[in-house]
């Protein structure tokens, strides 16, 4: 062992367990320290490299994972009791108001610079994402009406419920901005004479995307793009009915909010209905997710992704032409659906090995631990609001949300 590193690692075990009681062994060239009084460790940390060591004795949750991530350290333990002990060794470094709390990132947007990152977030490939996304091929948060559904009943609940929200018409025309696999709008396009229009930056979801468009015989109502959003125009497009964004404003920036929402209002019509749906801050000041989970996120998994606090993207969404109708919060569905996303991440572990290197899968892997335990611990929200052009009467709207759930 390095004799400063040795000089510090001691000293620092029993600041741990005298502060926080850690059902942690940490093991280093055959001898192995507890950071804390237990029968059996939640979790075993294995040291491979010296360089792993400052990161444990200063740590936080983007170095503990950059060491994870390279292969620094192995780690014996569920994903859950991982993350859990990483926020718990995050905050003996230093409280989360600190200097690892909620920083503000501003990134550089451009149309290169978002689809570069589009790709490198989807584009690893389609059959990575199917063994744990499931049939549905839904990327983002379900809905469980009851807690106790499976994740393909919960994923087309929320496509249906998003189509409720909007009141989607037989014979309307719907835009669906970011539109993933497809699979919105081939719910959508089972009420007669729906027309849509899914855009999105990733080749490997248009390619899939149109094949399950043809294989559903469906090319003459739904037309799949590889376009940016911000290259569709009224004069040009049209005008569409509905309007969908579904976890796709998480990559447009704080600081294009406004324009964001002022495209989508020029794209509708004066008395279409659009929903935006996406993650957000619980940080009223936009700070990213706290003690450095926000620099990792950054780093390895949505370069340039910004997540506004809700009162941002009602603010912004005013600005923008828009008028929010209907605000949601299912944060507690989405931490279920990223817990199940988890589990199916580890019971498929040997396929998706096969499929990519060693450091992308254990990125996936402490990604979609990490977003369970942020949506669990009110870290990170989910919001689905419900808007129209701004400015116009209230004649006509309807007086309760029992239109939203059937009732």
């Amino acid at each position: 062992m390095d004799s400063v590193m040795e000089l510090a690692l001691k000293p620092w075990v029993m600041r741990v367990r005298r502060q926080a009681n850690l059902p942690i062994r940490l093991n280093w060239r055959g001898v192995s320290l507890d950071l804390g009084d237990f029968d059996r460790p939640d979790v075993s940390i294995r040291v491979h490299d010296a360089a792993a060591l400052k990161l444990l004795v200063d740590p936080r949750l983007d170095t503990l994972g950059q060491a994870y991530v390279e292969g620094l350290i192995d780690v014996d333990g569920s994903p859950t009791a991982m993350l859990a002990m990483a926020h718990r060794l995050a905050e003996t470094a230093q409280p989360a108001g600190g200097l690892l709390g909620r920083i503000r990132r501003h990134s550089a947007h451009s149309r290169e610079h978002d689809s570069e990152a589009i790709q490198y977030h989807y584009d690893v490939s389609n059959a990575f994402y199917a063994p744990w996304l499931g049939p549905s091929m839904a990327y983002s948060c379900a809905y469980f009406e009851r807690g106790d559904e499976d994740l393909e009943t919960a994923q087309w609940a929320k496509m249906d419920h998003i189509l409720r929200k909007l009141r989607l018409q037989p014979g309307q025309r719907l835009l669906d901005i970011g539109c993933g696999w497809g699979s919105l709008l081939l719910r959508a396009a089972q009420l007669p004479g729906v027309r849509g229009l899914g855009v999105t930056l990733s080749q490997n979801q248009f390619d899939l995307a149109r094949e399950r468009v043809r294989e559903a015989g469906l090319q003459d109502r739904i037309e799949i793009r590889l376009q940016d959003y911000r290259d569709l125009s009224p004069a040009r497009d049209g005008a569409f009915d509905r309007i969908t964004s579904v976890g796709m404003f998480e990559h447009v920036g704080l600081q294009n909010l406004k324009a964001y929402f002022a495209h989508i209002r020029a794209l509708l019509v004066s008395d279409g209905w659009a929903l935006n749906h996406g993650i957000t801050s619980s940080d009223p000041d936009d700070g990213e997710t706290a003690h450095g989970a926000g620099h990792f996120i950054h780093q390895y998994v949505f370069p340039r992704g910004e997540l506004p606090h809700i009162g941002t993207v009602l603010r912004t969404m005013q600005q923008g032409g828009l008028e929010a109708l209907d605000v949601e919060n299912l944060r507690r569905h989405y931490a279920r659906t990223t817990g199940l996303w988890s589990e199916a991440f580890e019971a498929h572990t040997p396929q998706l090995k096969a499929l990519v290197d060693e450091r992308r899968w254990r990125i996936w892997r402490i990604y979609l631990a990490g977003c369970q335990w942020a949506f669990d611990n009110d870290e990170i929200a989910l919001y689905q609001v419900l808007c129209r052009p701004a400015g116009q009467s209230s004649q006509g709207l309807p007086w309760s949300r029992g239109w939203m759930y059937g009732s």
